[in-house]
């Protein structure tokens, strides 16, 4: 999985311009990251019509404000540039739960 460099919405919605992407919002210190990160090369195998992006929290904090990114581990989808699905919250999320949620992603 790539790492996201430090950058602003315009900027990424620029990167995702053409597209499927899932940015996996995460950081290092956080144990419900740390437990769902095992799962993600399956559910990055399962799921090749997207690019998956890892964004550190900590690395780019404005970014994740402008997302209104407010709890992590979280994913967001994005098709040519836009956001088209996220699932963002504070708890933690199991393999299942994120297969179910891309899955579901339009």
């Amino acid at each position: 999985m790539k790492m996201l460099p430090k950058m602003n919405k315009v900027e990424l919605e620029t990167k995702l311009s053409k597209g499927q992407y899932v940015l996996f919002f995460t950081a290092d210190w956080c144990p419900d990251c740390r437990f769902i990160k095992p799962a993600m090369p399956e559910i990055e195998a399962n799921f090749k019509q997207y690019d998956f992006i890892q964004v550190d929290r900590d690395e780019n904090i404005d970014l994740c404000q402008e997302l209104m990114i407010m709890g992590i581990p979280s994913f967001v989808v994005y098709k040519d540039g836009k956001e088209v699905s996220r699932f963002v919250n504070k708890d933690r999320k199991t393999k299942e739960e994120v297969t179910s949620f891309l899955s579901a992603a339009k």
